[in-house]
């Protein structure tokens, strides 16, 4: 065992053999040794082994605990179900078996084996962890049914009735349970009942977070819409703490409801269960102004009631009656919000939200009304003022940030935004002088001034100056060197490398995140959405993994946090963590990493068909199955994880969302059907069967050729759906969801290419079946589509021409989408192969069968059906086709290395010394990213072209 810890399973193997020579029946030893095996990659042998020792049903704790640990590894949980039932039977009184049969019932999910051995074990033992297992599994079968209305009618009072019989007998000891009686009268909607149970005896057990009562009071409050109650408790809630901006909310929506409902407070008795009610604008408004009379006497200054008047103005002006309510001028209680808070990096974010309450006509008078306090100091008269201090520095930058929300900056023509531009860095290096006790993974203090400096420049770029670009890097990489933890920096590095086609820097910036856990699928689709389609196929393939193994231990993680929170009675956590599961298992990201990541292993992996056919074997491909849950995909995707100050107008929007959901869709449609068609080609592997056969249909190979033919129209749909989407035209902002592949798919033709492969393949098998003799015009349609394919793939190739990088007027320009082509090119052509060779097995025994019968007759020449010209032309042609593209390549590659990057510096007015190696850097990034690209696809078309060689019939 020590060995197997230490991870020297060799050794540990070695040992279990010794134990076992001198006692061959030790369970424990053969399971032990069967663990080191699984580790060593010999699965068959580590099963048989387990097996062995699972089918004498061991009762010893030695045996079970190291079978459960080797099923874990083997991710075959259900074995230890089966391993537990076993051992309960033979020692029914065993409480450590019974809690272990259901653990290992809760990992499998078997919600009503649960609830059974729940209630064996209180019997067993009468503990009150051991009812309520059974109860909460009771809720879970209710979640878990398809049919809503057995979950109301059955499950649920089930559960109810248990819990109410704990209750009569006074048993209820724990806030668990209180919690779990609480979740399922929500469930039933029976809130009058959830609200008594939470304000009677039973509530006072909870106590273990802050305001628990109050706040599931309020829930239920709520759900009943009882408005008086939800006022109130709202209200004294925001005696205790002011600052609790939840209840402002609360507060003022229900003052609303009641003013709408025209509610009157009772006039002898108590305004309600929970006290004082405010029932007009008027109580709202002194409320508030009373909150912010407070407020000045208190030790620490608050931010709730100075915004709360704000959000009431708002709510006011939306019912078009503020002006009756003296509240002030909201432009005048902002500044006054500055002049208290400004020094506060959360004033930014705290206004933002009430920024429409200005006018359009005072942005710029109110702007500099905010700079107008800040204590700037310059050296010399022509100078730009800086700030003496922090505090300073971050108010200049909250007005700098509201600027940019504001449309000022956006407003102005090229001068003004460079100059703007240089006063930004100006200010972000002399800021880095109080940042210069941080420690390396502390932010600096002025980093947003670099940030928003690049912001400018990407909308400089957008308007169609292409030095900007590079000037965004450029300030990116150093502001990267001084704060080498800054995420925004890496992520908008990301962002501009992959927009300029080069995808070698980023590999490392996204590692240098540090992705954890969920957010390899939140910010995933950053790296997976370009590794495959720059040419970066190495990388590519791991950063799928990367994602991959992540969604893939999310299932065994998932029961693992379940087991916790039934052992700790946290039963509420539960749904949460299925609900979890499930959002990660239908993801769209995850989808996508599925299939591009098979489709990307086929390319690397699979050069002639028997290699496809092992390949997809290995993958368990089949046409037939589609594991993608098209009706619930759900979009996990973070489209605001960078940063932007941009206003509304010009923000990602809802609209956009839906838009990019609906594209990512589309894609994934038309490749998940690309590599099911392509998993389909082995199948109908060369079978020789006399025409008209009745046996056809049984061998089921005619059944296959049924499962392509449906697959293609579903592409066909998929395809034209995909074309009216592009036909909108959706523009995305620039640092909005990155488009899809779609558009280049169908521009440079891979997409008539590809439809017309699969076709070809039907009208191949259509000649396997009836054989040469009368298929003169089959021959010629077959004929036809290899001399359109050639000059499709012809076409597709011209449109990868011209150069990667090119410099023009001093700046560099580079042109990914013709990398892009080339990729596409690459995938076609190793499809026209897959489908040629599917030829070449159909071809072969028809031309055996020919010399044989020309043997036979002894006749110096039988005519050649003309299909086998056709067929020999073609190959000739692609393999002429790809060694050009080959040379090409090389082309690039020469052009590429000899690329000097030294002239091109920017416009020197813009660059100052420290810049310059900067833009070195850059540029030396990009084009050795694009070199490596195009190594990448050199290599891989040469070992297409010597597959192409054998395929001479």
């Amino acid at each position: 065992a020590d060995y197997l810890d230490n991870g020297n399973n060799k050794m540990a193997i070695q040992q279990a053999d010794k134990l076992l020579k001198k006692h061959k029946d030790l369970h424990c030893a053969k399971v032990l040794k069967a663990i080191g095996l699984q580790r060593t990659g010999k699965q068959d042998e580590a099963y048989a082994l387990a097996q062995e020792v699972a089918a004498l049903e061991p009762t010893d704790d030695n045996s079970l605990q190291a079978l459960t640990i080797l099923y874990r590894e083997m991710h075959r949980p259900e074995l230890v179900t089966k391993l537990y039932e076993a051992a309960v039977k033979k020692v029914p009184n065993s409480e450590e078996y019974h809690s272990h049969l259901f653990m290992a019932y809760a990992r499998v999910g078997e919600y009503k084996k649960m609830q059974q051995a729940g209630m064996a074990l209180y019997k067993i033992v009468p503990k009150n962890p051991y009812y309520f297992w059974s109860v909460m599994s009771l809720i879970m079968q209710s979640i878990s049914a398809q049919d809503e209305n057995l979950s109301k009618t059955m499950f649920l009072p089930l559960a109810e009735r248990m819990v109410e019989k704990m209750v009569k007998e006074d048993k209820i000891e724990a806030e668990a349970e209180v919690e779990l009686y609480y979740m399922i009268l929500e469930r039933l909607e029976k809130y009058k009942e959830a609200l008594d149970v939470v304000r009677g005896k039973l509530g006072e057990k909870l106590t273990s977070e802050l305001q628990s009562r109050e706040n599931k009071c309020m829930a239920m409050y709520k759900k009943l819409h009882r408005w008086p109650e939800c006022n109130a408790l709202a209200r004294r809630l925001l005696l205790k703490n002011s600052d609790d901006w939840q209840f402002y909310i609360t507060y003022f929506d229900s003052v609303f409801q009641l003013i709408d409902e025209s509610w009157t407070p009772p006039a002898e008795e108590e305004h309600c269960l929970e006290g004082e009610v405010h029932c007009s604008i008027e109580q709202a408004v002194n409320f508030i102004e009373e909150r912010i009379t407070e407020e000045s006497k208190s030790s620490r200054p608050l931010r709730g009631p100075y915004l709360a008047k704000l959000e009431l103005i708002r709510r006011l002006r939306h019912r078009g009656c503020n002006d009756e309510y003296k509240l002030g001028d909201p432009e005048e209680l902002m500044f006054q919000y500055f002049k208290k808070f400004g020094d506060k990096p959360c004033c930014f974010t705290d206004l933002k939200v009430f920024v429409d309450l200005l006018p359009p006509s005072q942005y710029t008078k109110f702007i500099r009304q905010l700079l107008d306090v800040i204590p700037l100091a310059a050296a010399a008269e022509n100078e730009v003022a800086l700030p003496g201090d922090i505090k300073a520095l971050q108010q200049h930058l909250c007005v700098v940030q509201l600027s940019r929300l504001l449309g000022i900056y956006h407003a102005m023509e090229k001068k003004q935004k460079l100059a703007v531009v240089r006063e930004l860095m100006l200010r972000y290096r002399h800021g880095l002088e109080f940042g210069k006790s941080c420690l390396k993974t502390e932010l600096q203090f002025s980093d947003y001034y670099c940030l928003l400096a690049v912001h400018l420049l990407l909308d400089l770029w957008l308007e169609g100056e292409e030095a900007a670009v590079w000037q965004c890097l450029t300030l990116l990489e150093e502001g990267l060197s001084h704060s080498p933890s800054n995420a925004q920096f890496k992520l908008l590095l990301i962002r501009i490398y992959c927009r300029l086609g080069a995808f070698e820097p980023v590999s490392e910036l996204y590692s240098s995140l540090d992705a954890k856990h969920i957010q390899h699928d939140t910010i995933g689709y950053l790296l997976t959405r370009y590794a495959g389609s720059l040419g970066h196929y190495a990388a590519a393939s791991q950063s799928c993994n990367f994602a991959l193994r992540f969604f893939h231990s999310n299932q065994k993680d998932t029961s693992e946090y379940i087991i916790q929170a039934y052992k700790y009675g946290a039963f509420e956590k539960i749904p949460e963590f299925i609900a979890f599961r499930n959002r990660l298992n239908s993801s769209l990201h995850f989808a996508q990493v599925r299939t591009e990541r098979m489709l990307l292993d086929l390319l690397l992996e699979a050069n002639i068909s028997t290699s496809l056919e092992e390949s997809i074997k290995s993958m368990s491909l089949s046409p037939e199955e589609d594991d993608i849950p098209w009706k619930d995909l759900r979009d996990n995707r973070d489209l605001t994880v960078l940063f932007s100050w941009d206003p509304k107008d010009r923000d990602i929007s809802e609209e956009h969302r839906k838009l990019s959901l609906e594209e990512e869709t589309l894609w994934l449609r038309i490749r998940s059907l690309t590599l099911r068609l392509v998993s389909g080609l082995p199948t109908l592997g060369h079978t020789i069967q006399p025409k008209n056969s009745e046996k056809t249909a049984e061998n089921g190979v005619s059944s296959k050729i049924d499962t392509i033919r449906a697959l293609l129209q579903q592409l066909e749909v998929a395809v034209d759906s995909g074309k009216k989407f592009l036909e909108q035209k959706v523009q995305y902002p620039v640092l909005g969801p990155p488009p899809t592949r779609m558009a280049g798919f169908f521009s440079n033709g891979s997409c008539q290419c590809q439809t017309s492969l699969f076709y070809l393949v039907s009208d191949i098998y259509e000649l396997d079946t009836n054989g040469l003799e009368d298929s003169a015009e089959i021959q010629e349609r077959i004929g036809n589509s290899f001399k359109s394919l050639v000059e499709r793939l012809t076409d597709l190739f011209n449109k990868c021409k011209g150069d990667l990088i090119e410099v023009r007027d001093g700046t560099l320009k580079t042109h990914p989408n013709l990398l892009e082509n080339l990729v596409f090119f690459v995938e076609t052509i190793s499809i026209a192969l897959w489908v040629s060779s599917y030829c070449d097995s159909v071809l072969r025994p028809f031309k055996s069968n020919l010399q044989k019968k020309k043997k036979k007759k002894k006749e110096s020449s039988v005519a050649m059906p003309p299909v086998f010209t056709h067929f020999l032309d073609y190959v000739t042609e692609l393999q002429t086709l790809t060694s050009n593209v080959i040379d090409h390549i090389k082309g690039l590659e020469i052009i590429l290395t000899a690329l000097k990057l030294e002239e091109m510096s920017l416009k020197d007015t813009l660059l100052l010394q420290e810049e310059k190696k900067f833009t070195k850097t850059v540029q030396g990034k990009v084009q050795s990213s694009y070199h490596h690209s195009v190594q990448e696809i050199g290599e891989l078309l040469k070992k297409r072209l010597d597959t192409i060689k054998k395929l001479k019939i």
